[in-house]
């Protein structure tokens, strides 16, 4: 469920949609790892100046774990680092 949100809200928000990829990783069974993997010229875009982008689809998330109770941690990466 937080994949497909966070995957289609990037989307609209990046110049390059097609690069977009995110991957979900549980570190825990209350603790789950979301990276984002977009194009290089697009990482800026979605931290934002000063945090703020980023900040605001944390926030999102957090909507999710009044749901279900998990925590979150959201990383932006260039699609090189794959």
């Amino acid at each position: 469920m937080v994949d497909a949100f966070v995957t289609s809200y990037v989307k609209l928000l990046v110049k390059n949609p097609d690069a977009v990829q995110v991957k979900t990783e549980s570190l825990d069974e209350n603790f789950d790892e979301i990276t984002i993997y977009t194009a290089d010229e697009d990482v800026g875009k979605l931290i934002g100046k000063e945090g703020r982008m980023i900040n605001s689809i944390k926030t999102v998330i957090s909507g999710c774990k009044a749901k279900g109770g998990k925590n979150y941690r959201v990383n932006v990466k260039a699609i090189d680092s794959l």
